[in-house]
């Protein structure tokens, strides 16, 4: 692909991401925002997968802390990850960039089942493909479902867009000596406990060799640049 060394991208974007400055909820800025990332992605010739958590609804392993049957509690967060989805639909059709929502829940009115094979023909016509409810199955993250759709789509890498620019040996929002990594591989991610994703997502991505990269997405272009082969933020190899 010209301009790129990725055919195929699975972005993962945090619920908390779409709060913008507000507390709770989705902010219509910042869904304005990554559509407009989006845009410059596709415009490479990157085809885009795309997984967002729930954690500006509801998080299922909060709702278990405080008691709550920990399948009911991940089921409210997956159905919780439809709703961000169904809002980064709008925003980005509102950019002219077709969009389907795929649910691992069955929901035929509100959005499509998912089905792999279908899921690659939508990225073959250039259509972004929102990946919704996990996997369907409880006691799994998003972070995790991220990696099982990026093998299952067939992406080259996994970009994991955060608020900071990189992977740290502790929280650098806390800790002004915190040291970034450039580059690490899987098995320093899971021997440090470092927080990229977590150990069955990076276990996973280990196993079937895929990278990941990991930026801060408050920069304009930073998913861009990384797309057309720029090392940005920190890349798990």
């Amino acid at each position: 692909m010209a301009g790129t060394p990725y055919k195929r991208v699975m972005l993962k974007l945090s619920g908390e991401a779409l709060m913008g400055e507000t507390e709770f909820g989705i902010s219509t800025e910042v869904l304005r925002y990554v559509a407009a990332e989006v845009q410059q992605v596709l415009e490479l010739g990157v085809q885009v997968g795309l997984v967002v958590g729930a954690g500006n609804i509801f998080r299922g392993v909060a709702g278990a802390s405080k008691g709550m049957d920990r399948s009911t509690a991940d089921n409210m967060g997956m159905l919780a990850t439809v709703i961000n989805s169904l809002a980064i639909q709008d925003a980005l059709e509102r950019s002219n960039i077709i969009t389907r929502v795929m649910s691992a829940f069955p929901m035929p009115d509100v959005c499509e089942p998912y089905i792999r094979r279908r899921a690659i023909r939508h990225l073959e016509k250039g259509r972004v493909v929102v990946c919704a409810a996990g996997i369907g199955t409880p006691y799994f993250t998003t972070d995790t479902a991220a990696v099982i759709r990026a093998l299952e789509i067939e992406a080259d890498i996994i970009c994991k867009a955060t608020r900071v620019d990189g992977v740290y040996d502790k929280d650098p929002l806390q800790h002004e000596d915190a040291v970034k990594f450039e580059t690490l591989d899987y098995a320093e991610v899971l021997k440090k406990n470092l927080r990229v994703m977590d150990a069955a997502a990076i276990s996973l991505a280990q196993d079937n060799a895929i990278p990941i990269v990991v930026l801060n997405m408050n920069i304009p272009a930073n998913i861009k640049r990384a797309m057309s082969g720029e090392h940005v933020g920190t890349l798990v190899r």
